[in-house]
C-alpha cells in the first residue's frame, strides 16, 4: 500500500478516542440533564459518573454522529466501505495491530468496577442514540457497541500516537532506513505559569493543540459533571468516554506529542525451505498466517480486497521484498489508557493526579499540568521497555533470539522519565521539541541522566525557539501577554525551519545565477520579515511554496526531523508558487489574508499563520485560487487559577456541532479567525441561568 503512512497522517488522532460498542446498562436518561449554552456546548449533569458518561456519549452523537460512526467502522475494518482508500488504510492498520490479542488477554481483569460502569454507560449512550435515530445509521449491524470495542479504539489510538503505525509502514513500504519517528507536520503547544511568573499573581495553563480543524479527528468540546465528583470541561475525540485535555475546578492538563522511540522492528531469519517458519532461540517456529478481507468504496461500488499478514513471537509481522519483519510496541499491549484518562479527570489535587499517572497506561504524549495550589508540572510521558543498552534500537534488530525481545509491561518507572515540577523560574512549555528544553536554561534537564534507549528528541522546533525568544522578554507576564505569546505569528529570528525540514531556510538562499527566473522570488524573501499576519504581502509566496514542499514530503513518505530535501524540490516549489500566484492574482505580493481563508459552508474569514508558527496553520486548495485552513490551531483553552476560582476561556475553529443545519456549525469562526476566546464556566448556577436549552437525553 504505497501511501500507507501519508494516509495515516490524515487520521493520526482518530483513535486517541474510543470507538466502539457495548452491552446495555441500567442508565435512566431522566437522571441526566444536558444544558446547552449560547455556543451549543453541552454541559452534562448526572447523579453518577456513569450517568454523566451516558450523557456525554448522547450529546456527542447529537452533534457528530457521522464522525462517531466513522471511528466505529474503522475499528471494525469497514471504514473503506464508507470513505474509500483513505478509510481502508485505517482498516488495515486496525487489523495489523490485532487489538483482539490484547483484549483476549487482559480485558476481564484490567479495569476497576467504577470504570467498568463508565464504559458500559458510554456504550449504552451511543447505542440508545442509534436506536432512536435509525435513519442516521450508515450500515446495518453497526450497533450495538460493546465495551471491548471501546477499548480496542484506545489500544489502536495509542499504537498510532506512539508511532507503531509508522513501524508497520516502514515494513510495508520497504523503507526501513528512510525514516524512523514518523513526525508529522502538525504539532501542539502547551504552557504553564506559576504565580511567581504572572503579574496578576495567578496560575496559568494553556492547551493549544494543532490538529485537523474538522472531521473525525477534530476536537469536541464538552463539560461533564456528576455528583460523584467528576466536573471536567475540555476536548475529546470521536467516542472517548472522558475528556482528554481540559480543566476541572482544581486542576488542568494538556498534551503535546513527544515522539520518543516506542516501537522496534525485527528482521526474522526464515527457514530455507519451509516458507512460514522462522528461527527463534535455535527453534523453528511457524508464523500465524492472518488473511484480512475488506471492501473499498470506489465510486458507487464496493470492491472486495484481501491482504495477508502474519503474527510472530514479537507481534504483527509483515512481508516485503527484503523478507519478513516484525514490529513490537508497548501500545499494542496497553489496555488501561481509557481508565487512566478517566482518573485524571477525577483528580482533585496534585497527589491524586500523580496517582493517576502512576498507572502508566498512556503509551506516549507529553503532559503539561497546573492547579489551584500553584503547582506546575511537565513530564515527557510514555511506556518505555527496559532495553539492552548494547543494542542499536534505532536500527533493525535480530529477530532470531529472545535476547532482543523486551518483556511486556516491564517498563521504566514514572520516576525515570524526564519531568520538572515547580521550577524556580515559574514557567514550563513544550512545542513538540526536546523535553530537555522545557523551562529556563538553568533548570532544564540533562539528557545524560536518562536512558538513551528511550530515544527522546534532542532538537528544538521553530515554535520552541520562538517561545524562548518571547518569554525572555518578560520578568513577569500578564494574562494578555500570554495571549500575545500563544497567538504569535512570527517565525523565530534565529533560524527558519519546520520540525520535519531542517534545511527549509534554503528556500530563501537559492543561487539566482543558477536560477535567474527565481530572482524576483529571492528578492521577496529578502524583504519578508518572517511575519504571517493577514496583512503581510511577502508571506503569501512562501505559504504556497511550503505547502508544495510538504506535499512532496507526504508523497515520498518522509517524516523525520533530520530531513534535508534536495535543492530541486525547493526550486520546483517556488516555480510552482510563482505560476500559481501569477495565474490567480497577477502578482507575487498579495496580502496573506486575501489568499488564506478560514471557511466553512458560506462563512469565510481571512486567516493568518503558516506551518511552525505558534499559531500554526496548514492550508489546502479551496476555490478561485484561494487556500483554506484545514490543520493547525484547533481547540484552544486558557485556564486561570485565581482566588475566586478557576476562570476558563476557549474557542473551537468552527462550532460545537458538525451538523450543517445547526446554528453552531459556524458560530465560533469569527472568534477563531480574530484570535479571540469565549468565556466558559464550571459553575452550575451560571450555566443554568444562561442556558439556551435544558433537556434529558431522548427529548
Amino acid at each position: 500500500m504505497k501511501n500507507t503512512l501519508s494516509l495515516i497522517f490524515v487520521y493520526i488522532f482518530l483513535f486517541s478516542s474510543p470507538s466502539i460498542f457495548c452491552q446495555q446498562t441500567t442508565i435512566n436518561p431522566q437522571d441526566i440533564t444536558i444544558v446547552r449554552d449560547k455556543w451549543g456546548v453541552p454541559h452534562i449533569y448526572g447523579k453518577t459518573d456513569a450517568d454523566a458518561a451516558y450523557g456525554l456519549a448522547w450529546a456527542h452523537a447529537e452533534d457528530d454522529f457521522e464522525g462517531i460512526q466513522h471511528a466505529i467502522l474503522a475499528i471494525r475494518g469497514r471504514l473503506g466501505e464508507r470513505l474509500g482508500v483513505e478509510g481502508a488504510t485505517l482498516d488495515v492498520v486496525s487489523y495489523m495491530v490485532n487489538t483482539d490479542y490484547t483484549i483476549d488477554q487482559y480485558f476481564d481483569t484490567a479495569f476497576s468496577p467504577e470504570f467498568r460502569k463508565v464504559l458500559a454507560a458510554s456504550a449504552q449512550g451511543f447505542n440508545d442514540y442509534a436506536a432512536a435515530h435509525p435513519e442516521e445509521v450508515f450500515f446495518k449491524n453497526t450497533f450495538p457497541m460493546t465495551e471491548k470495542e471501546i477499548i480496542k479504539g484506545y489500544i489502536l489510538g495509542q499504537a498510532v500516537l506512539s508511532n507503531a503505525a509508522f513501524g508497520l509502514g516502514r515494513v510495508l513500504d520497504g523503507k526501513l532506513e528512510r525514516y524512523r519517528m514518523g513526525i508529522t507536520n502538525t504539532g501542539s503547544n502547551a504552557f504553564a505559569f506559576s504565580k511567581k511568573k504572572t503579574k496578576e499573581g495567578e496560575t496559568f495553563l494553556v492547551s493549544n493543540t494543532h490538529q485537523p480543524l474538522e472531521g473525525t479527528l477534530s476536537w469536541y468540546e464538552a463539560h461533564v459533571n456528576s455528583e460523584e465528583g467528576w466536573n471536567m470541561l475540555g476536548g475529546k475525540f470521536s467516542t472517548g468516554v472522558s475528556i482528554f485535555v481540559g480543566t476541572n475546578e482544581n486542576l488542568g492538563w494538556t498534551h503535546t506529542t513527544n515522539y520518543p522511540d516506542l516501537h522496534d522492528v525485527y528482521a526474522l531469519e526464515m527457514h530455507p525451505s519451509d516458507k512460514l517458519k522462522y528461527k527463534y532461540d535455535e527453534e523453528w517456529k511457524r508464523l500465524e498466517k492472518r488473511k484480512f478481507k475488506f471492501k473499498v468504496k470506489i465510486g458507487f461500488i464496493k470492491v472486495p480486497v484481501s491482504r495477508t499478514f502474519y503474527w510472530s513471537e514479537y507481534g504483527p509481522t509483515l512481508k516485503n521484498k527484503e523478507g519478513f519483519f516484525a514490529v513490537r510496541f508497548p501500545a499494542g499491549l496497553n489496555i488501561r489508557a481509557a481508565e487512566q484518562w478517566f482518573w485524571m479527570n477525577k483528580a482533585s489535587n496534585f497527589e491524586e493526579f500523580k496517582e493517576a499517572l502512576s498507572m502508566q497506561a498512556l503509551s506516549c504524549q507529553n503532559i503539561m499540568y497546573a492547579d489551584k495550589e500553584d503547582n506546575i508540572f511537565f513530564i515527557s510521558n510514555g511506556q518505555f521497555p527496559k532495553r539492552d543498552p548494547n543494542l542499536n534500537w534505532k536500527g533493525i534488530l535480530d529477530g532470531s533470539t529472545s535476547t532482543t525481545k523486551w518483556k511486556a509491561h516491564d517498563y521504566h518507572p514514572l520516576s525515570a522519565l524526564p519531568q520538572i515540577e515547580n521550577p524556580d523560574c515559574g514557567y514550563l512549555f513544550n512545542a513538540n521539541n526536546t523535553p530537555f528544553t522545557a523551562t529556563c536554561e538553568a533548570e532544564n534537564l540533562n539528557p545524560k541522566n536518562y536512558d538513551p534507549t528511550m530515544g527522546f528528541l534532542q532538537f528544538e522546533t521553530n515554535r520552541s525557539l520562538r517561545i524562548i525568544e518571547l518569554l525572555n522578554k518578560y520578568d513577569k507576564l500578564s494574562y494578555q501577554d500570554l495571549k500575545e505569546v500563544k497567538y504569535d505569528l512570527q517565525y523565530a529570528t534565529e533560524t527558519f525551519y519546520t520540525h520535519t525540514l531542517s534545511n527549509l531556510d534554503s528556500i530563501f538562499n537559492l543561487d539566482t545565477n543558477k536560477y535567474p527566473d527565481l530572482k524576483d522570488a529571492m528578492e521577496i524573501g529578502q524583504k519578508w520579515n518572517g511575519a504571517t499576519d493577514i496583512h503581510n504581502k511577502q508571506a503569501t509566496l512562501f505559504s504556497v511554496a511550503i505547502t508544495k514542499v510538504l506535499t512532496y514530503l507526504a508523497d515520498e513518505l518522509i517524516f523525520d526531523m533530520t530531513n534535508t530535501i534536495p535543492e530541486d524540490v525547493y526550486v520546483d516549489a517556488l516555480r510552482w508558487a510563482k505560476k500559481y500566484l501569477k495565474k490567480h492574482y497577477g502578482t507575487l505580493e498579495i496580502e496573506l489574508g486575501e489568499f488564506q481563508k478560514h471557511a466553512r459552508a458560506d462563512v469565510e474569514f481571512p486567516i493568518g499563520g503558516m506551518p511552525e508558527n505558534l499559531a500554526a496553520m496548514f492550508m489546502q486548495k479551496y476555490k478561485k485560487g484561494k487556500m483554506r485552513s484545514y490543520t493547525g490551531d484547533s481547540y484552544i483553552q486558557f485556564a486561570r487559577f485565581t482566588d475566586e476560582g478557576v476562570k476558563i476561556e476557549s474557542v473551537h475553529p468552527y462550532g460545537a456541532s458538525n451538523r450543517k443545519g445547526s446554528p453552531h456549525y459556524t458560530d465560533q469562526m469569527s472568534l477563531y479567525a480574530n484570535q479571540q476566546l469565549k468565556p466558559m464556566t464550571l459553575d452550575k448556577a451560571t450555566i443554568f441561568k444562561n442556558a439556551e436549552r435544558v433537556y434529558h437525553p431522548g427529548e
